[in-house]
């Protein structure tokens, strides 16, 4: 089974349930006792495991190590992708210190930032470095993600040193539309109004219009 071939809802279960099966030591886990744990519907968990792994058995169960291994090639969590996030402030701070991005293969590796005030180059975990030198040491240590937490005025020019320095896939939080060459991949994050799509969205179903 590819990535590809799986819904993107799928795709956000599957990191729970890997956590939950590495925190397990027996040789077999049911479909039931997952859904049960971590609150999810039975009938949804046994489709998504199906796609994982053929060896399920009624009353028996699912091999726990081949869910595992399964799981760690399909999400790609044994080849670490190095990640490095542009802007040390609140919202880059909150993202270097996540530690979710592991179950996806994915590691902050370094921060930058214009602030002086906001640097830590000594630090030995996620070092936050000039934002000078960010382009350099994307080529260096052959990171190919980058996540953008800058003012809106910043956005372009971060994204473009982010670009020289090999980036081919862009995390943006910048409310700006960057402009990007053919191959670089963007995802835009816009917070603000994903919030006020989920009040909108609360108030309508509370009959507050």
């Amino acid at each position: 089974m590819k990535r590809e071939n799986l819904s993107k809802a799928t795709l956000g279960r599957l990191p729970i349930y890997l956590r939950y099966l590495r925190a397990r030591s027996d040789d077999r886990v049911s479909a039931a006792e997952m859904a049960r744990v971590l609150n999810l519907g039975e009938v949804t968990v046994r489709k998504d495991l199906s796609r994982v792994c053929s060896q399920g058995r009624p009353k028996i169960g699912y091999p726990r190590q081949e869910l595992v291994e399964n799981l760690d090639e399909l999400l790609g969590t044994r080849d670490r992708v190095s990640v490095v996030v542009a802007g040390a402030g609140k919202l880059g701070r909150a993202l270097m210190r996540y530690p979710g991005f592991e179950d996806f293969g994915l590691r902050i590796v370094a921060g930058f930032d214009s602030d002086p005030a906001k640097l830590a180059p000594n630090r030995k975990e996620c070092p936050v470095l000039p934002i000078e030198r960010m382009a350099g040491y994307c080529r260096e240590n052959d990171v190919r993600v980058g996540v953008i937490a800058v003012p809106e005025s910043a956005a372009q020019a971060v994204c473009d040193r982010l670009i020289e320095g090999g980036v081919t896939a862009v995390w943006n939080f910048a409310p700006y539309p960057l402009k990007t060459p053919k191959g670089v991949n963007v995802q835009n994050e816009n917070l603000a109004l994903a919030l006020a799509h989920l009040c909108l969205a609360g108030g309508r179903e509370s009959g507050l219009e």
